[in-house]
């Protein structure tokens, strides 16, 4: 397999959707070839530079790794793609954004017009199952994306529910979803509540078997709906689970940790 496309985007425009999600719009003569792998939750790398290095993309990256040092390398940080439209060659991020912590969501609060961004991608390992008798998507803000991509690609008899869970009623968005699947938006008032969302899929409809579940976000939160699902007899095969970020963790411990029994979801 070789390697990731990079695509380098200039910046069209930003939009503040709620007060804790902004979008940016990019565009790139290269998106007419940024490939289709089926996934509602196809992601992308982003890749940022310090500006004072000079670095021109696309980056070569191991010659990068094997010249720099670490503290001068690319930082790498992983979004799902909102939308993507070939033909105009043009791409949607949506950023959570909670302050200026952080590398990607601060630069996405202060992109403007011209702007330079450099994505590698796409990845991804889900899609809704058209098999499926019952969807169950849950997650918070970070999983949003995917969600929402997810639900505008089902056929217009999907049933099912979605659960999103967020801290405030103002981040509520209008999303497209089929008329025989519920969503619902969870506003937790307890952000130390890990097993918040969990409870809510646990508490809903389950009216068949032949269910397909994507629950994605926070880790925490996400390990308390993987119990659920244990609990009641998911097949893991019919479940796509991972967590996005967790709670106390800068994005690179977080990383890290992926690799650690505390890391592991499943």
């Amino acid at each position: 397999m070789g390697k990731p496309q990079q695509h380098v985007l200039t910046v069209e425009s930003t939009e503040q959707l709620t007060p804790h999600v902004v979008r940016v719009v990019a565009t790139g003569a290269s998106l007419a070839d940024f490939a289709n792998n089926g996934h509602t939750d196809a992601y992308v790398k982003l890749l940022f530079v310090d500006p004072a290095l000079g670095l021109e993309p696309p980056y070569d990256l191991a010659e990068l790794r094997a010249t720099l040092p670490r503290e001068q390398l690319p930082v790498v940080r992983t979004y799902t793609v909102r939308w993507v439209d070939r033909v105009a060659c043009r791409l949607a991020i949506d950023f959570v954004t909670h302050g200026d912590t952080g590398v990607a969501a601060p630069w996405a609060m202060k992109a403007a017009p011209g702007d330079r961004l450099v994505v590698s991608g796409p990845g991804g390992a889900y899609a809704p199952d058209p098999e499926a008798g019952w969807h169950v998507l849950a997650g918070d803000l970070s999983a949003l994306p995917a969600i929402a991509a997810a639900l505008e690609s089902m056929p217009g008899d999907a049933c099912g529910v979605a659960y999103l869970e967020i801290d405030d009623d103002a981040d509520i968005l209008d999303l497209k979803c089929p008329e025989q699947l519920t969503v619902h938006w969870l506003v937790n008032p307890d952000p130390n509540d890990i097993a918040f969302l969990a409870r809510a899929v646990d508490e809903g409809p389950w009216p068949t078997d032949a269910v397909h579940v994507f629950a994605h976000g926070e880790r925490e939160s996400v390990k308390a709906i993987r119990a659920v699902l244990r609990t009641r007899g998911i097949p893991r095969e019919s479940i796509s689970i991972s967590g996005y970020w967790a709670r106390g963790r800068t994005e690179d411990a977080f990383q890290a940790e992926k690799r650690e029994p505390i890391g592991q979801i499943d």
